[in-house]
């Protein structure tokens, strides 16, 4: 159905696992449900149109029951460097405060084009998932201490079309080790993004 306030198509029926056809599904969503199948993960799936505001953002939030997080794809100075930073949704990227923890040149948003090679993920579809296709471990993963704090973790199955809920716990302790991809955990400041309102 669509919802006339939103104008853009969100299937508000939670699914477990993987669609039943995925022949109008990208390879690189497949993936993503094979290793999550392989490795045996529950998780619900929600299918939309690609998210174009915050406010349809929040939407699929409601309707998984979590707060999606940011994932933030990165890059020092000289694009030597490469970063995929998850946050709480509600809170503030600082980049001088994050470069400082990390101790690395201030750091900004990377060019799509090394989210593409390094990650095979396109602007929009940003997702931790990317990292099952990082196998030069071109990227280093960084963790707000509070996205820990969450029971439940949400994300994109690497296209912005779908998102996923799963356990925090079964990302940190499964998916990661699978992948071969550790994480640093960085603390940012509590402070709300108010550009979201």
């Amino acid at each position: 159905m669509i919802d006339a306030s939103t104008s853009f198509y969100i299937d508000k029926t939670l699914y477990n696992g993987r669609p039943t056809n995925s022949s109008d599904r990208q390879d690189k969503e497949i993936r993503t449900y094979d290793l999550l199948d392989q490795l045996e993960i529950p998780y619900q799936r929600l299918d939309h149109e690609p998210l174009p505001t915050i406010d349809a953002c929040h939407e699929v939030d409601s309707l998984l029951d979590i707060d999606i997080c940011k994932n933030l794809f990165l890059c020092n100075a000289k694009k030597t460097e490469f970063y995929l930073l998850l946050l709480p949704g509600k809170k503030k990227f600082r980049t001088s405060w994050l470069s400082k923890q990390i101790g690395s040149s201030r750091l900004s948003f990377a060019d799509p084009e090394f989210m593409i090679q390094f990650l095979d993920i396109t602007p929009g579809s940003v997702s931790v998932l990317g990292l099952m296709n990082d196998k030069d471990h071109k990227v280093q993963l960084l963790i707000d201490k509070d996205v820990l704090s969450y029971e439940f973790f949400g994300c994109h199955p690497c296209i912005n079309t779908s998102s996923l809920k799963m356990k925090t716990a079964d990302l940190i302790d499964r998916i990661l080790p699978a992948i071969n991809h550790g994480f640093i955990l960085v603390d940012l400041p509590d402070e709300p993004d108010t550009t979201q309102q």
